[in-house]
């Protein structure tokens, strides 16, 4: 199995929710794509590419559970976020609902906007010790408005790393008239995607994380009564296209100006390579991390002493931990510890900065969590290449 990957043998690398790892399968059909693309450049991104656009998108929305009309590639999940955001029309006192849990990078966005129009950005604490689907519901749902115009919610979080409900919320507030935009980062590949069952207004995702697929490949899903107002964050000819042969949601995603397609054109054969890792396909390979990331995270508890932790239901195929308080960081900044465990240790696992209201961590003689603490979650993953020794190695580590 190690053989399928280009990773550093000596590294224990246990934070594959980073940016992911593309199988050398995936990545030598994305090469010949880059040589076929080289030896004819105008017929291929001119002529061929739209076709075969369509055909990838094909494939993703049978894996996604997704209308393919209402699905377009985008460099990444953040991308998808900005033309959502940049493209409603805010007034002042409107709201936009986010948690304490939510991305930085999609915090920066709504606060961006919010800048610009007048709006307010309402953020929700939401907990991690103890969390349940049904107080993460309750919790979304009561800081919900009559002035709120959408809310965003993970569907699997960056720095807690927690499953939440996201079909419920959806259920609850699109019923309402509220608008949901999912933001499924982690979600394609981790967890069983079917965004039609979700019902949400907006989906947006990657498939370098957990399908694999080349960087640079990513997602935007939205239903037919919001795409047609949807504006891509880079503007190119779809604006003012009189072509009546493809969508204008089509014309304006699919095409904003010369780049490297073939990340998105790769995402067919990352769909293909790592369901066929595992007998059981997708299914046993979502399963197999599960449970890895499960005893990992024992392994780990148990040399540091941690015994509140969410309950495995909330938990995919990552992990976090609240830590005790050390040197402040920014939230771009590399904490000592996680330096330390990369240089000294060859562990790679990131540890971020994190301002909770829902997190104990475990405190230091004399240290106690208070109701709105910054903590330092270390997040481990688990992919199929993992080993059970890997995690031993890191509980060892960070014991020492």
């Amino acid at each position: 199995m190690t053989g399928m990957w280009e990773l550093d043998p000596a590294v224990a690398f246990l934070n594959h929710g980073s940016f992911g790892a593309c199988p050398r399968p995936v990545l030598e059909h994305q090469t010949a794509l880059r040589v076929q693309m080289e030896r004819q450049p105008v017929r291929f991104l001119a002529y061929e590419l739209e076709d075969m656009l369509d055909a990838a998108r094909l494939t993703l929305a049978s894996f996604i559970g997704a209308p393919p009309e209402g699905l377009a590639f985008v460099p990444n999940a953040t991308a998808g976020v900005n033309a959502i955001v940049g493209s409603l029309d805010l007034h002042p006192g409107d709201e936009i609902v986010v948690t304490d849990h939510g991305y930085n990078a999609c915090k920066n966005i709504v606060d961006h906007a919010a800048a610009r129009s007048g709006a307010v950005v309402r953020t929700i604490p939401l907990p991690f010790s103890g969390a349940t689907p049904d107080a993460v519901l309750e919790t979304v749902l009561a800081g919900v408005g009559p002035k709120t115009r959408l809310v965003i919610i993970d569907h699997v979080t960056s720095a807690t790393a927690l499953v939440l409900p996201v079909q419920r919320i959806a259920t609850e507030l699109e019923t309402r008239a509220v608008p949901v935009l999912v933001d499924g980062a982690h979600g394609p590949g981790m967890l069983p995607v079917d965004i039609t069952a979700i019902g949400a207004s907006y989906y947006v995702g990657n498939c370098h994380k957990w399908m694999c697929a080349p960087k640079g490949s990513g997602f935007i899903y939205a239903t037919a009564a919001t795409r047609d107002h949807l504006i891509p964050s880079v503007i190119s000819h779809g604006l003012n296209s009189l072509r009546t042969d493809r969508s204008r949601f089509h014309l304006l995603f699919d095409w904003t100006g010369t780049d490297d397609p073939t990340p998105y054109l790769s995402v067919p054969r990352a769909i293909e390579v790592m369901g066929a890792l595992l007998p059981g396909g997708w299914e046993q390979l979502r399963r197999h991390n599960h449970d890895l990331v499960i005893e990992g995270r024992r392994i780990v508890a148990t040399a540091l002493g941690i015994d509140d932790l969410p309950g495995t239901a909330m938990i995919g195929s990552m992990a976090a931990f609240a830590l005790v308080a050390g040197p402040p960081v920014g939230v771009n900044d590399f904490d000592p510890l996680s330096v330390a465990l990369r240089e000294t240790h060859r562990i790679e696992v990131p540890i971020s900065p994190f301002q909770a209201s829902g997190i104990r961590h475990q405190a230091s003689a004399g240290e106690g969590a208070g109701p709105d603490l910054t903590v330092r979650l270390l997040r481990i993953s688990a992919q199929v290449y993992n080993r059970t020794e890997e995690y031993e190695r890191l509980a060892s580590a960070l014991v020492a």
